[in-house]
């Protein structure tokens, strides 16, 4: 299970961040911008995956 959780998280994580366009040009424009959006988007991504897998 904690295989499984992780890798949806990684893939949750890289889906949102396209989505939102949170991108490798921004990461080295605004890196602290960057590194807020990653955070809040990581936050989001272990909400859906715990209330999925874990919670269950």
């Amino acid at each position: 299970m904690d295989e499984q959780a992780t890798e949806m998280i990684f893939r949750l994580v890289e889906q949102m961040a396209d989505k939102e366009g949170v991108t490798e040009q921004l990461k080295v424009e605004k890196p602290m911008l960057w590194v807020g959006r990653m955070n809040e988007i990581q936050t989001r991504a272990r909400e859906i995956v715990y209330a999925d897998i874990i919670y269950k």
